[in-house]
């Protein structure tokens, strides 16, 4: 007696996921302007000083101090007036609003490298690093979302002002043309032809504005890439974050990411005297002269802490055993 094959059902394809497409082409064409620093008209080797002088400004200041340890992680206290220009300083880099940058940060937090995590790199090195930027998660943007992860911050009005109408947008944009204005009038300040003039205001629009803004948003975005994908793992956190020693030299510290992964609230991200952390360095400058106060120490959780030991002594026990087998066998020999 036969039987009819069982007809499976026909599987549903997924929903391909939806482009913020504005935001994708505002990332292109900032890269292809930026490309023309390459250009005879606009290359200069001042320009690599620009670029760092610019992304501690913008970055540091802006991304890793007042973005990520200031508003994300309570790591450090300023004057009104200073969290104020951090703020600013992080909108000038172009990353988002802060309300959005801090809700997107403690999400991952919470499930890094696990399903919910915004932008881990398991599956793919190019989503982790900018893909999931452009692409729509409607998680990101809800009210209820916003309650739950930054009711914080939600009171705050300067930061619900810039959230607002996309009005970091605008900031960015009259940061964008202030620097402009000044590099064309440095022009016609120290040069002595409309020509020299002109070009000297295009260099450092091109190198001050959209190489930096480039040059800030790649090293940003490894931390989320490289730093869950290649490093060492001092602690044994519940993530595949890592160390990773270029990234932290990019950033100014925000490469020891594994150290942040397991005391996220400290404001050091180095925890060795050679793992250096710049905007660290620049806290505790502020703190001397009394312009940042309650600085997080650091201080790793006992569970982690006791992971981290109970490594190191098998460490030290596998190391013991290959020593007593290599003069065995010399002795035998």
């Amino acid at each position: 007696m036969s039987t009819a094959p069982a007809v499976l059902p026909v599987a549903t394809p997924l929903p391909r996921p939806k482009l913020v497409v504005w935001f994708l082409i505002t990332i292109i064409t900032i890269h292809l302007l930026a490309l023309t620093a390459f250009l005879p008209y606009t290359f200069v080797w001042w320009g690599i000083p620009v670029i760092l002088v610019g992304n501690f400004i913008f970055g540091s200041l802006g991304i890793n101090l007042g973005y990520h340890r200031m508003l994300t992680h309570k790591a450090a206290t300023f004057p009104t007036f200073l969290e104020r220009l951090w703020v600013l300083c992080g909108v000038c880099s172009l990353e988002g609003s802060p309300l959005w940058w801090v809700c997107v940060h403690r999400i991952h937090h919470q499930h890094s490298d696990e399903t919910g995590d915004p932008h881990s790199p398991r599956e793919s090195f190019f989503w982790g690093h900018m893909q999931w930027i452009y692409t729509a998660d409607p998680r990101q943007r809800s009210l209820s979302t916003f309650e739950k992860y930054i009711p914080d911050l939600m009171t705050d009005p300067f930061l619900r002002w810039l959230h607002r109408g996309n009005k970091w947008i605008l900031v960015y944009v009259v940061h964008a043309l202030l620097i402009a204005a000044i590099g064309f009038g440095l022009g016609f300040l120290i040069e002595d032809t409309t020509e020299a003039a002109v070009q000297l205001g295009v260099q450092i629009f091109v190198w001050a504005v959209l190489v930096r803004t480039v040059y800030v948003w790649h090293i940003t975005w490894l931390v989320n890439s490289a730093a869950h994908r290649w490093g060492y793992r001092p602690y044994q956190t519940n993530d595949r974050s890592r160390n990773n020693a270029v990234v932290a030299l990019l950033t100014n510290g925000e490469g020891w990411h594994n150290n942040h992964h397991a005391t996220p609230r400290a404001c050091s991200q180095g925890h060795r005297w050679w793992e250096i952390d710049l905007t660290y360095t620049f806290v505790r400058m502020l703190q001397v002269v009394g312009l940042s106060w309650d600085v997080v120490p650091v201080k790793v959780p006992k569970h982690i802490a006791e992971k981290k030991e109970e490594e190191t002594k098998k460490e030290g026990e596998t190391r013991g055993q290959g020593d007593k087998e290599t003069a065995s066998k010399a002795g035998t020999s």
